[in-house]
Parts: C-alpha cells; sequence; structure tokens
C-alpha cells in the first residue's frame, strides 16, 4: 500500500513540474542523451559498413546544419564564402546555390575532394561540385564507380574529366547506362575502362543518341555482336549524332566507290574512323589523295586497305615522303603513286626502316635502278624485316640456285614465310621434277597449288584481282583465290586488300 502511495506521488510530482516531465519525456525518447559516449546503434553499424567495404569514404561528422533564420544563414554564407576564398577557390558561380550551414560541412566537402587527387584549380573549374552533399551524393555515387571496375586511384581523375557525376542518381541515371552497355555485350570487367575513356556516357538518354547510332550502324550491316567490341574500342561513337555526322560520313566513302558491305566491315575493326570530320579532314585528304596523282578509281581500295589515311595530317606526310623517295630511291611522282595505290601504309612508314631493305637489297649487287622497280611493283618490300629477308635470300641463292634478275622480276618472294610456303613447294616442286617460275608456285592459294602438282603442267600465268571501282571483284583467268570456298566476292576482296 505505502508503495503505491510513493509512486502516485512521484507521478504527479513529474506531471505538475513542467521541467521534470520535459526532462523524463526527452530522456524516454532518447536512451543514449544520458550518456554522451554511446551513438545509435544504427548510426554506428552504417559508419561501419562503408568503413569496412570504402575505409576511404567515412560519413561525414556534421551532415545536417542547425535550424537558422534568414539573418543567420546570410552570415553563416558569408563565412563560408570567405573561407573558400582563402583557399583560391572561387566562390562567384555558386551564388544562388544553397550551401551547407555550418563551414566545418564545407571543409569535410573540401578535404573529400582533396582526398581524392583535386587540387584547387580543378575545384574552380567546376565548383558547382561544392554543393554536392557528401552523404547523398559522393559516397554512393564513388562506391558505385568503383563498384563497376573504376579504380579507387583514378576516382580523382574521373571527377575531373566529368564533375557532373557528382549530381546523378546512382539507381536513377547511373545503372541504367551500365545495364544498357552491358546489353550491347561490353565486357563486364571493361564497364570502367569505357567510362575512363568517356565518362559523358553516363550523361547520356538511352532512349536518344546512343540508341540510334547503334541502330543506324547495325542496318548498314554491322555485326550486332561486334558493337560491343566497338564500344570498348571507341566509346565516343556512342556520342556522335547519325543525322549531321555518321550518315554523311557513310555516305561520301559509299560514293568513292566502297562496297557498303565493306564499309561495315572496316567499321567493325577501325570504328574510329566515324571520329574524322567530313568537311574539315576526310574530303580535304581525298583531294589531296587525288592531286598526288592516285587515281579516282583506286580510292576506294586504298582507304579499305588503309582507313587511317583519311583521318591523317596527309598533305604534310605525303610531301615528305615524296620527297624521301624521289631523293633516295629515284622515284618519280607519278611511280610515288602507284606506290601508294598498292600499299598506302607508306605515308606514315618511318624513313629509316624503308632503308633498311633498300641498303639490304643494294648491298647484295641489285643496281639502284631496279630496286626502285622493285619497290613500284612490290612496295610490301620496304616493310619487311630484314632478318627475314636475309635467310630468303640465303634460301633463294644456295638452295634454289637461281638468278638474281627472277628475285627483280618477282620481288614479291620476299613477302611469302620462308617455312610455311616457300620451302614446302619448293620441296614439292623438286620431289616431282618441276620447273617453273616463282609466280607460278609461290602466288596462288594451297588448294590451286596442289591442283597444279596434279595436273603435271604449267598453266598460263595470269594478273592478280582487280578492284573495280563500284563493282566487284574480277578475277581473271582463274576461279580459285581463297582457300574457302564459300566466299563472296566482296569478302574476298576484303580479306585480300584490307589489313586489319
Amino acid at each position: 500500500m505505502s508503495l503505491t502511495l510513493l509512486k502516485g506521488r512521484k507521478f504527479l510530482t513529474v506531471f505538475t513540474n513542467p521541467y521534470v516531465f520535459y526532462s523524463k519525456l526527452k530522456t524516454l525518447q532518447n536512451p543514449f542523451a544520458q550518456n554522451s559516449n554511446l551513438q545509435s546503434p544504427f548510426r554506428v553499424s552504417q559508419i561501419s559498413s562503408f568503413s569496412t567495404q570504402f575505409p576511404e569514404y567515412q560519413m561525414p561528422s556534421v551532415t545536417w546544419g542547425v535550424v537558422q533564420g534568414k539573418k543567420e544563414k546570410l552570415v553563416n554564407r558569408v563565412k563560408i564564402c570567405d573561407y573558400l576564398k582563402s583557399l583560391g577557390v572561387i566562390p562567384d558561380e555558386l551564388e544562388n546555390l544553397e550551401l551547407p550551414s555550418t563551414i566545418e560541412v564545407m571543409e569535410e566537402r573540401v578535404m573529400f575532394l582533396q582526398k581524392l587527387g583535386l587540387t584547387i584549380d580543378d575545384i574552380n573549374e567546376y565548383p558547382l561540385m561544392l554543393g554536392c552533399s557528401m552523404r547523398k551524393n559522393m559516397i554512393p555515387v564513388f562506391s558505385y564507380l568503383e563498384k563497376i571496375g573504376i579504380a579507387k586511384s583514378k576516382l580523382g581523375e574521373f571527377v575531373k574529366k566529368y564533375p557532373q557525376v557528382l549530381h546523378a542518381s546512382v539507381v536513377v541515371e547511373l545503372m541504367p547506362v551500365v545495364k544498357f552497355l552491358r546489353g550491347l555485350d561490353v565486357e563486364k570487367e571493361d564497364i570502367g575502362y569505357v567510362l575512363m575513356k568517356y565518362p559523358e556516357l553516363l550523361g547520356f538518354k538511352l532512349e536518344g543518341t546512343m540508341s540510334t547510332s547503334v541502330a543506324y550502324l547495325v542496318s548498314i550491316g554491322v555485326s550486332p555482336r561486334d558493337i560491343g567490341p566497338m564500344v570498348t574500342q571507341y566509346p565516343y561513337f556512342l556520342g556522335t549524332r547519325v543525322g549531321t555526322m555518321i550518315k554523311p560520313l557513310v555516305d561520301y566513302l559509299v560514293s568513292l566507290g566502297l562496297p557498303i558491305k565493306i564499309l561495315a566491315r572496316m567499321l567493325e575493326k577501325r570504328v574510329y574512323i566515324l571520329g574524322y570530320d567530313l568537311e574539315e579532314t576526310v574530303k580535304p585528304n581525298v583531294d589531296c589523295l587525288i592531286s598526288f596523282g592516285i587515281r579516282r578509281e583506286k580510292l576506294a581500295s586504298v582507304i579499305a586497305q588503309y582507313p587511317q589515311i583519311i583521318g591523317l595530317p596527309l598533305k604534310a606526310k605525303m610531301s615528305s615522303q615524296l620527297y624521301f623517295f624521289n631523293l633516295k630511291l629515284k622515284i618519280d611522282p607519278d611511280e610515288f603513286a602507284q606506290v601508294v595505290e598498292k600499299m598506302p601504309q607508306v605515308v606514315s612508314l618511318n624513313q629509316h626502316v624503308i632503308m633498311k631493305s633498300v641498303e639490304f637489297l643494294l648491298g647484295r649487287g641489285i643496281p639502284s635502278g631496279d630496286v626502285a622497280k622493285m619497290v613500284v611493283q612490290c612496295p610490301q618490300l620496304i616493310a619487311c624485316r630484314v632478318e627475314l629477308m636475309k635467310n630468303s635470300f640465303y634460301f633463294f641463292k644456295s638452295e634454289m640456285g637461281r638468278p638474281v634478275k627472277e628475285l627483280i622480276e618477282f620481288p614479291e618472294y620476299f613477302t611469302y614465310s620462308l617455312e610455311s610456303r616457300i620451302k614446302p613447294r619448293y620441296q614439292s616442286l623438286q620431289s616431282k621434277g618441276i620447273r617453273c617460275s616463282m609466280n607460278w608456285f609461290l602466288n596462288c592459294s594451297d588448294q590451286r597449288f596442289e591442283e597444279r602438282l596434279l595436273g603435271n603442267y604449267i598453266e598460263s600465268e595470269s594478273s592478280g584481282p582487280s578492284f573495280c571501282i563500284g563493282g566487284k571483284l574480277v578475277l581473271p583467268g582463274s576461279g580459285v583465290v581463297s582457300d574457302e570456298e564459300d566466299e563472296s566476292d566482296d569478302e574476298v576482296l576484303y580479306k585480300r586488300t584490307v589489313s586489319l
């Protein structure tokens, strides 16, 4: 009975004294307020989860400012701006941006960004990043970027390239783009690499430029399974507009005589040519080729063999090479044009490399005039490794015992593999006692060579395949040009002329 009366008096005292009642109520609402050393179990687990997975992403100690009046907000805004100015940050662009209520919060943001590797100059390039909350923006975004394959050490560089990512929503904006890339068959381990090359992809709308560029390329014959590797090699085409850039370039190249199927194969391996500016680079380079004597009907073959040629600083390169060929090899402009038509890569070939092959031939007693003829007939000579040329020449002299005149007439001999083609075929001829030109037993497929051996006769030799502008591959004399019988003419042309 007495215990009941005692409890009733305590309750009456608490109820009648507002201060005591408020203190008790506050204690009940926040049981951790009695001990400042205790924290909310939820907050502890939240911090520990971040520090376990991402040790450098500590949740900010001050995340919310106190409730302030207009005057207090203005005073604190002035203090924060003064603080930023003291660091060298220009806060002009932050005028209409909501800033944190205390300097402590801004200090943590700046320190966090600097820890990632950003400098004050980087912040000044995009000061709006200081308006991003660590808790709501920075930590979730960085955690997701690291999860998809961007290394921690590269996050600062990523933000420098595309600081707008700090404003993005992980679920609404970032994750759909990554899912779209995976749908294009971009390998999971390549996602980080692709985004590091072109981080602006994270800001594109899926139904916009990215989808239309992919759809157009597939419509002209690009294989859907090659889109993923194309994105990995050159993701910038996903941000290239079809109507103003991709389609006009494709139409122009087709007008030069490139079959659309060959162009599609080119794009699968050299998609970066979509980045060449049509008016500023491609058309002037085509005009440059014509001015140096390249025949119009050969333009398609030249581009198919060396697609990069339409994006180079071509006039300077061709002028330099023409002077070199004329000075060192006595090759005139018309002959130089023939060299470019047969091997357009020569415009980018190092002159020191060219001279190695030339000096080797001169050192074997071949007159300089004949060396020039050999180069014009087979420009691939000047790209051959001298070590391999030495081995082939030794076999030619010691085993085959043929005169050097035959090398001058058929310089392509140096372009064939000694072990896999020259030796075995020559030994087959020897076993059957057949005497023939090098062109007859080397310049054909394995199947045609076997047919010739079984026929036990030497058929008349004919010219190789020719490329007609806007048409198909013309094969004079012979029907077998490849080991694969089911290839179309366009595919044969691609294999024989495009070095990819």
